[in-house]
């Protein structure tokens, strides 16, 4: 179900597990210049998840991953159809972490 702007409404809570995702860290950019740059710091902020072709991932889902929970943060991705073997793509997913 969508809501009159057409975005994704929560459906009923249902865990489920999905295998085969490859996950890498997301960090946030520091500022040019700023204090963060100088020091060089590095602020995880999520996760970007490459889930298996045809995985049903919404914006209004939650995972877990690594562990943590996380958002999912945007509309997922799904690659498609590689125009050279024809074999499916992943999805793409942000999942930030939760806090609070």
């Amino acid at each position: 179900m969508r809501d009159p702007r057409g975005h994704p409404l929560p459906g009923p809570d249902e865990s489920f597990d999905l295998h085969g995702c490859v996950v890498t860290p997301r960090q946030e950019s520091p500022q040019v210049g700023g204090a963060e740059q100088q020091a060089r710091d590095t602020v995880i902020v999520g996760f970007t998840v490459y889930a298996p072709a045809g995985s049903d991932v919404r914006t209004t889902d939650e995972a877990l991953v690594r562990g943590r929970r996380c958002g999912i943060t945007g509309q997922p991705g799904d690659w498609g159809r590689n125009p050279f073997t024809g074999t499916p793509g992943p999805v793409q997913f942000a999942a930030d972490l939760v806090t609070g």
